[in-house]
């Protein structure tokens, strides 16, 4: 047997299949990631880029903040590619009851995904820090300057820097969805990335499945492992009717 014919039954034999995924499946609708040969960690800029995107360089340098947020961590024209919309299929099958990422893009929603734990949270959600009305972010984008609301407060991307903690209920109820699947799908990760990559040691199902195009450190624990393309891969994947796939 195969891999994706493994992975197909693996699928087929699950009532709760969770996907827990990274960069790499934005990155094929796109999106460039952080650390990868061409990822934003490796071009050149006036502060590294873990500096300006920290909550105290947020504070410090704001201007300085949004002029790179704008530049490079708002993507709107980047659409859903085969994974994202077969996760969705999956979960309106009844197969797939959560998705865990670490990504920013909203683009699982876009798909037509309704449970998502998005751990990073993401672009689209901009709050004012004084009155907490919410900005979409096409208004980020299109603004000049620092971003202000209606009321005069500064806005703040509802994402998480560096120095700022994970969302409490949105780590709990990834926890929760990771302990209750039979079925854990990781794709497009390098598992490098603390504390989130800490969550599928949750995980207590038989299954386990990696879909990355590099190693991690969890390779030695899968009970399958896919070196390919992630949305090769799940977009190859077939759901038929009633729920089965």
């Amino acid at each position: 047997m195969d891999e994706r014919t493994a992975l197909q039954k693996m699928v087929r034999e699950s009532r709760r299949v969770v996907f827990f995924g990274g960069a790499g499946m934005s990155t094929e609708s796109g999106i460039p990631d952080f650390r990868s040969e061409d990822g934003l960690y490796r071009q050149q800029f006036r502060y590294p880029p873990e500096t300006m995107l920290s909550i105290d360089f947020y504070r410090a340098h704001p201007e300085e903040f949004y002029d790179f947020y704008r530049k490079k961590m708002i993507c709107l024209d980047a659409q859903p590619n085969a994974g994202h919309y077969k996760l969705a299929e999956l979960e309106r099958a009844g197969k797939l009851s959560a998705v865990v990422t670490q990504n920013i893009d909203g683009l699982h929603q876009q798909a037509g995904n309704k449970r998502v734990y998005e751990l990073h949270g993401s672009v689209h959600r901009n709050l004012c820090r004084k009155c907490g009305r919410i900005y979409d972010a096409r208004f980020i984008l299109n603004s000049e300057g620092l971003p202000r609301c209606a009321c005069g407060g500064l806005l703040k991307p509802d994402v998480v820097l560096y120095g700022e903690p994970l969302d409490e209920k949105t780590v709990e109820g990834s926890i929760a969805a990771i302990r209750e699947a039979d079925l854990l799908v990781i794709g497009g990760t390098s598992l490098a990335v603390w504390p989130a990559a800490g969550l599928i040691d949750y995980y207590r199902g038989k299954r386990l499945v990696l879909i990355n195009r590099t190693e991690t450190p969890a390779d030695g624990r899968a009970d399958l492992v896919l070196r390919a393309s992630i949305g090769q891969v799940l977009g190859a994947l077939r759901v038929e009717e009633g729920g089965e796939a």
